[in-house]
């Protein structure tokens, strides 16, 4: 029985770029871009001496470059993602990016494996492109996330900032001081933005489609509605705050109650293809006496056809919305 190490050899490769793309990150931007920064970068850069207008600037341009550069071809599968993140490259970067890590992956499965050229420019151009896709999606989902469990707190403290006294403008410069990223910064931009003379209910409604976050579109409405008929807004924001508590509350709930259907979910769609690479590793040859026959191509691409589906299908099963 012969073991080939060019498999794992492939997954040591992608996982090297991976890591390289965080590493490559965090030198470009230093520490305050990580969302672990206890002090979130906006006050960072202010504490470094930078200029309030050019820290206010430099902020919205990473916010808002992702979209602005949807019509550029292939790069729009990323853009959205991109902007969810807040990554700090530019769209041009990114795909700067993309070009050195394939071809450091071309020169690493070069020296690592036997494949033919052109299955290796294949491969390399795949891990350049997969590796910051995989690097950005992941980001897009941490960064989601701690959006959403920072918001009721955020506008709780907001609550308590009115009760004492304090206008809206004051208890959002609060959370933005208080809170760290990546709320923080969010907020700092808001607060710079209404300093300026922009309208706090637009500034609110603009980030809101930009993260594309449901519980901060009921944020900028009800500051709008209270902008325009009045109202006691700390109680309004009392009551949201308690409505977003109870819908995070309800969908870590379903998340629980669903964790074993995702779960099978992976393994029944991950379980052929470890199948496949281990088959591969142990018994190279397993597929010779049919891989010359006419049979061979159209049963493998039905067998993929059927993996794409079933991944498809169970990712729709238990994707409940909340």
């Amino acid at each position: 029985m012969t073991i080939s190490a060019e498999p794992i050899i492939y997954g040591l490769i992608f996982i090297s770029i991976l890591v390289l793309v965080n590493g490559i990150y965090l030198v470009a931007f230093g520490k305050s871009i990580s969302l672990n920064n206890r002090v979130n970068r906006r006050l960072e850069m202010l504490e470094k001496g930078n200029n309030r207008e050019e820290v206010l600037e430099q902020l919205r341009k990473e916010m808002t470059q992702h979209l602005q550069s949807q019509k550029i071809p292939l790069y729009s599968l990323l853009a959205t993602k991109a902007q969810k993140a807040n990554i700090a490259f530019t769209p041009a970067q990114l795909m700067i990016l993309m070009g050195v890590l394939s071809g450091v992956a071309f020169f690493a499965l070069t020296f690592g494996t036997t494949a033919a050229a052109p299955v290796r420019v294949a491969v390399a151009i795949a891990m350049g492109v997969g590796s910051v896709y995989v690097w950005i999606n992941s980001k897009a989902k941490k960064r989601m996330s701690m959006l959403e469990e920072q918001l009721p707190d955020a506008v709780e403290l907001m609550v308590r900032s009115l009760r004492v006294g304090h206008p809206f403008s004051s208890a959002v410069a609060i959370v933005a001081k208080e809170v760290p990223d990546p709320l923080g910064s969010e907020m700092g931009v808001i607060s710079d933005e209404a300093a300026y003379g922009r309208d706090m209910g637009d500034t609110l409604k603009a980030m809101a489609e930009r993260i594309d976050m449901q519980d901060l579109r009921f944020l900028a409405v009800a500051v709008a509605i209270q902008q325009q008929a009045g109202g006691n807004l700390a109680e309004i924001l009392d009551g949201l705050a308690k409505v977003i508590r109870a819908r995070f509350k309800l969908f870590r709930r379903v998340k629980a109650i669903t964790a074993e259907a995702k779960w099978s979910g992976m393994f029944l769609s991950g379980f052929p293809i470890v199948a496949l690479v281990m088959i591969n590793v142990i018994q190279p040859n397993y597929y010779d006496d049919v891989r010359e026959t006419s049979a061979f191509i159209p049963a493998a691409l039905v067998v993929a056809g059927f993996l794409v589906a079933n991944v498809i299908v169970m990712r729709r099963l238990v994707n409940i919305k909340v």
